[in-house]
């Protein structure tokens, strides 16, 4: 089955995408063949199609995608046609510890991902959306919600009346503040517009800290916390942002290392992190059985994801413009 698909070219760029087709074969024993609807970006998708990261091949980029079982392969007993279903970052790996090192099996990155109307893959690469999800709500899951899900539950799992630290209004800091909330957690964000500010209150968060004004953000979350500290810090800037979570962080709290916006090296003070016995915790998304098990979580509590824009699948690079002005609140889906 032939169907539009966007490429970017080796060594990525901008000015190397295009659009083109391809064409999806029935599937095998295992396999699934979807009608892909929707995408969701993240910085990891931008990095490879902005050349930051590139392909060292021709790529069909994204890894998130959301769609509908049209036919199934033989043997393939967890879906149906006509499922609605949502794709997982790591289709390797399944459950248990990470059993991946890099992104050779990421689709849109070491394999091609999810921008095309129609894929066939294992059974494996999906899972059920959320029921009464459109296919738009469902492609935010893969990368940013289950990044936060896995930061705040895995490790160091999030109690009721724990304080967690979030930065900047981006996919993984919004469900992050929506999970936290979900768990009965006090929350602090951070931001540096006045307006999304009011937009974190809004939605939950109990203290907010415009951290252009407080350079000292770390300091200020910590005695908004009766000067012990918070319990975790979700870190999304990595290098302009690790000194400051530091000082917010209680004796024994974990401190999720997930994003790198301001830079992949700094320099850390090491005497601070082991004098607090603090975690330092790096999070690259999670396993299938960890997505199942909070797309359980989300349909309890009714959670719906927060879409800040929607672009045609064909205008993916002005999409990807509009995520460089930082001007997002929460996910920048595709249509198609």
């Amino acid at each position: 089955m032939k169907g539009k698909s966007i490429f970017v070219e080796a060594g990525g760029g901008f000015d190397k995408v295009s659009v083109g087709e391809t064409e999806a074969k029935s599937p095998r024993s295992g396999e699934i063949l979807v009608k892909l609807h929707a995408n969701s970006l993240n910085y990891h998708d931008y990095a490879v199609v902005k050349g930051l990261w590139p392909a060292s091949e021709k790529r069909i980029p994204m890894a998130d995608g959301a769609g509908e079982v049209i036919e199934v392969g033989p043997d393939v007993t967890e879906f149906k046609v006509g499922d609605n279903v949502v794709s997982t970052f790591f289709p390797s790996w399944l459950n248990g510890e990470p059993v991946v090192d890099g992104f050779a099996t990421v689709p849109g990155d070491g394999v091609d991902g999810y921008a095309r109307e129609y894929v066939t893959a294992k059974a494996e690469a999906f899972t059920r959306s959320p029921s009464g999800w459109s296919h738009i709500e469902s492609a935010t899951l893969t990368t940013a919600a289950l990044t936060a899900w896995r930061a705040l539950f895995d490790f160091n799992p999030l109690k009721s009346g724990d304080t967690v630290l979030l930065q900047g209004t981006g996919g993984v800091s919004i469900f992050a503040l929506q999970f936290a909330k979900m768990a009965g957690a006090k929350v602090i964000a951070t931001s540096s517009s006045e307006e999304k500010l009011k937009r974190l209150k809004a939605l939950g968060a109990d203290h907010v800290i415009n951290y252009k004004k407080e350079p000292k953000w770390g300091k200020l979350a910590r005695e908004l916390n009766d000067g012990k500290g918070v319990d975790h810090v979700i870190d999304v800037g990595g290098a302009e942002t690790l000194e400051q979570s530091l000082s917010a962080i209680r004796v024994g709290g974990q401190i999720s290392l997930i994003g790198i916006l301001s830079g992949q090296t700094c320099d850390i003070n090491i005497v601070k992190s082991f004098v607090k016995q603090v975690r330092l915790q790096g999070v690259l998304v999670g396993s299938r059985v960890q997505q199942q098990e909070m797309i359980k979580a989300i349909e309890v509590n009714e959670m719906k994801p927060i879409v800040d824009r929607i672009f045609a699948l064909e205008d993916i690079v002005q999409a990807f413009e509009y995520q460089e002005t930082n001007q997002h609140f929460g996910k920048i889906c595709l249509e198609f």
